[in-house]
């Protein structure tokens, strides 16, 4: 049995997936029921690395249900967008997408990352949410400096004051 590469194009609401031994492309949902289809999909072969590029919140999920011995590789999407040029590709579509991630894993024989625990996600998720409060209240203090009205002006001290907390 020959190693493959399969190239995932997440979506909020979609996976598009490709493998790229014989060129299957097929659509799953990007939800539970979605992601146990593509573990089927994915049995009988011997997949070397599963190329995806990070899209937010919609490829956590992913993440935490391929974990458990599955050949993980995330990809810069820029680097990604600029493989795809490479080939002269200006389509963007979703299954074009999943077919130029499995060319580039395979091409630049990827190697597959060790999975993050669940506490290292959920400290980065905390670490987001404080540097976004961080920046709220930078932005509060300085939007302060140049507040005229009264009113304004109460609710930016009442926000300081929630962010403070």
């Amino acid at each position: 049995m020959t190693e493959t590469t399969i190239g995932i194009d997440i979506s909020k609401a979609t996976l598009d997936a490709h493998r790229l031994s014989d060129g299957a492309t097929v659509q799953f949902s990007n939800d539970k029921a979605g992601f146990r289809m593509l573990k089927a999909w994915l049995k009988g072969h011997d997949i070397a690395r599963i190329v995806y590029e990070p899209t937010g919140p919609y490829h956590r999920d992913f993440e935490i249900a391929l974990e458990a011995g599955s050949p993980l590789v995330k990809v810069n999407p820029l680097q990604a967008r600029r493989f795809a040029q490479s080939f002269g590709t200006r389509a963007k579509t979703d299954a074009v997408d999943a077919r130029m991630l499995a060319m580039m894993g395979n091409a630049l024989s990827l190697e597959p990352q060790p999975q993050t625990s669940r506490n290292q996600r959920d400290l980065k998720e905390l670490h987001g949410a404080r540097l976004a409060l961080i920046k709220d209240r930078i932005r509060t203090l300085n939007r302060m400096k140049t507040l005229t009205l009264a009113l304004l002006k109460r609710h930016a001290k009442v926000r300081l004051s929630r962010l403070d907390l």
